[in-house]
């Protein structure tokens, strides 16, 4: 059977393709630790189950509207109001399933054929290949660690051109944990707003930021300039919802029609019962969250306080999200010359499944996830260390 060419040209996902071989490994009866997978490992708090729970036993389990409940809407929409101080309506919200899948409705409803779509490197494994399925072309801007893995207005001037439409921005970073400050993310969005670049803006993570730092939104960027911002969120980090698939987008109420349209060809609304456990998730006072946060920065600490120990590697300490981007090519040797080669290789000589740098838009760096137990999340490394370094 023929395929067509936009299918046969995908790549699966790294991220996904190394979870798969470690559950291989694990089922052969083999010791591995995972710190490959980029999702919390607590359960979703009790109260979001119970308003699940009651949605199943309430009988709700028919269609609902194309963008989603009237009152999820609402509350998503109240998210951004009570968090970022602006006033948001329903008009302005969509659900999706997950943020993947809104950024992908994004790609298809904002790009044409030819387009040029900003995209600082390291980056989410999706970004590129939603991009080339709208036919678009991503634009790699490539950043250091010696900078944080952040972007300035002076490096994106030098990508951009005549045919440049979006940028995708994501703070805190998948997969280096890089936070922009308000200072960064200001002088990012005047530069988009000068040139006429459309931000999306990927805030999957805003919740996850730890020593002390605010969550920061391009929220108040939207309201001023609604055909210049676009804001994706979702509750599959902040309320360890991964397997529920809610994300919802902020934007002016033409696009939200638009991503409706779509919506309404290919998916209709998202599931029913997720749904009202996203009310449940989004009107609450996010102390559940707090913990969580508690138990990540220790978790970050951690890491870092072996990881620094590395020799020649560099790593800067994340602000956010989950997960380390140790910078490991001064290791390379012929037998790993690359980052998917060494991951390849710790996986089957020390048991720990990681993620290359490559799938990401760095090969020089691996992605090291800390959304596990402490214990698990030491031993795995020392093992990395001991095979590395040997």
């Amino acid at each position: 059977m023929k395929l067509a060419d936009r299918v046969s040209q995908l790549k699966p996902s790294a991220t996904l393709a190394v979870s798969t071989r470690a559950q291989e490994l694990k089922a052969q009866g083999k010791h591995i630790l995972s710190l490959s997978v980029g999702e919390p490992d607590f359960p979703t708090p009790v109260f979001i189950r119970e308003a699940a729970k009651k949605a199943l036993d309430d009988g709700f389990t028919r269609y609902t509207p194309v963008p989603g409940l009237p009152e999820a809407r609402e509350a998503a929409a109240a998210y951004f109001n009570r968090y970022y101080g602006v006033n948001a309506t329903i008009d302005n919200i969509i659900l999706g399933n997950g943020g993947k899948h809104c950024l992908y409705a994004l790609c298809q409803c904002m790009l044409n054929p030819g387009d040029h779509v900003l995209i600082p490197a390291p980056y989410w494994v999706s970004y590129p290949p939603m991009v080339e399925l709208a036919g678009a072309k991503p634009v790699i801007i490539a950043t250091a660690p010696e900078k944080s893995f952040k972007i300035t207005p002076a490096e994106l001037e030098k990508s951009l051109t005549p045919k440049t439409r979006l940028l995708l921005l994501n703070s805190p970073s998948n997969p280096t944990g890089a936070c922009y400050t308000g200072e960064e993310l200001d002088a990012i969005a005047q530069w988009a707003v000068d040139k006429g670049v459309i931000v999306i803006s990927d805030e999957i993570y805003d919740r996850l930021v730890y020593g002390g730092l605010p969550s920061l939104s391009l929220c108040s960027w939207w309201e001023r300039y609604p055909e210049n911002f676009v804001i994706v969120n979702g509750l599959a980090k902040t309320f360890s919802m991964t397997g529920w698939r809610v994300g919802y987008t902020l934007a002016q109420p033409e696009l939200i029609k638009a991503m409706t349209r779509l919506q309404g060809q290919s998916t209709s609304n998202i599931c029913s019962i997720a749904q009202k456990a996203a009310v449940a998730a989004l009107s609450s006072d996010l102390k559940e969250v707090e913990t969580m946060c508690k138990a990540f920065e220790r978790r970050r600490d951690l890491a870092m306080s072996i990881v620094s120990t590395w020799p020649d590697v560099v790593c800067p300490k994340p602000n956010g999200a989950f997960y380390i981007f140790p910078d490991v090519h001064r290791h390379y040797r012929e037998r790993f010359p690359d980052s998917t080669c060494l991951c390849t290789f710790l996986l089957s000589e020390a048991g720990v499944a990681l993620v290359p740098g490559a799938a990401f838009g760095d090969d020089r760096c691996i992605r090291i996830s800390y959304a596990v137990s402490d214990e698990v999340l030491e031993e795995a490394l020392q093992k990395v260390a001991k095979v590395l370094f040997a």
